[in-house]
């Protein structure tokens, strides 16, 4: 095992983000790191060893993955101890985000230990950014689930959140989730395919998942490959203004502020102040 040259130091595990696709996309930092540390934990070390080859790094890797991460935890703790530096990477993209490593760097945290991330790509952030989805709120909630009844649910919850969600699926299973997703919600549910990101057959798809299954089923190699869906939130339902609440506001504005009109009788009445001020302001534009 190598050792450290400097032992009254403490090692850093740093959580190093990888190239999706594009090897180009690779940070200065990333590139600095791994060339520097003692060891690099790679969730294969086959994959990573190519990476690490086309960038002419010489480094030391070992296996961390879904089957050992648990067991090589302590290790690691082990080797910072004695002053290793390890960088810990996935086989694309940042770590921990649907890949191993969340065993390591959590128990790294519990006693202490330094970690530093090296951010840079990841499929979920890159997909949503041109998914032309809203993103001012959204959440990220992994690879759907293996069976259909359970698919259906994940789907109707995600939805029903609101908010953007996120979501990975494997080319094997891609056609029955799309089943299950109209089933859920129907086939004219709109939704965000996204592949083979910032590779050569880079695709993305906007359209309702009737509209999906068919272009998938047409064109069946795009079904290969790191696949990502998105589907936006329900909208929020405007809430209704009674007429007595209406009949109140226009005996109390002239009297005083529209806004503070509409504090009083949101009060009154127990309604939102701001949904009741933009339906007065609607109004008025009407």
């Amino acid at each position: 095992m190598i050792k450290a040259q400097n032992t009254d130091k403490i090692g850093t595990l740093y959580v190093v983000a990888t190239p999706i696709g594009n090897l180009a996309d690779i940070s200065e930092r990333a590139l600095a790191t791994l060339s520097s540390v003692d060891l690099i934990a790679a969730e294969d070390t086959r994959h990573t060893g190519k990476l690490l080859s086309h960038f002419n790094i010489k480094a030391k890797t070992f296996a961390l993955h879904d089957h050992n991460e648990k067991q090589k935890a302590q290790q690691v703790i082990d080797w910072l101890n004695e002053g290793l530096d390890i960088a810990l990477v996935s086989d694309a993209g940042t770590p921990l985000i649907s890949d191993p490593g969340y065993a390591v760097v959590n128990l790294c945290r519990e006693q202490g230990a330094n970690v530093t991330p090296v951010p840079g790509a990841c499929a979920a952030i890159t997909a949503l950014s041109c998914s032309g989805l809203p993103t001012d709120r959204f959440q990220f909630i992994g690879f759907t689930p293996a069976k259909s009844h359970a698919r259906q649910q994940f789907f109707i919850e995600a939805f029903e959140s609101g908010i953007t969600s996120i979501m990975y699926e494997s080319t094997h299973r891609i056609m029955a989730s799309l089943n299950d997703l109209q089933t859920a919600l129907g086939a004219q549910q709109q939704v965000v395919f996204a592949k083979e990101l910032t590779k050569t057959y880079e695709t993305f798809f906007s359209g309702s998942v009737e509209q999906l299954i068919e272009f998938l089923t047409q064109e069946p190699q795009k079904q290969r490959g790191e696949l990502v869906l998105m589907l936006p939130g329900k909208a929020k339902q405007q809430q209704e203004i009674p007429a007595e609440a209406k009949r109140m506001l226009a005996l109390l504005e002239p009297q005083m502020p529209l806004k503070k009109a509409c504090g009083v009788v949101a009060e009154y009445f127990d309604l939102k102040k701001n949904a009741l001020y933009k339906a007065a302001i609607a109004e008025k534009g009407a």
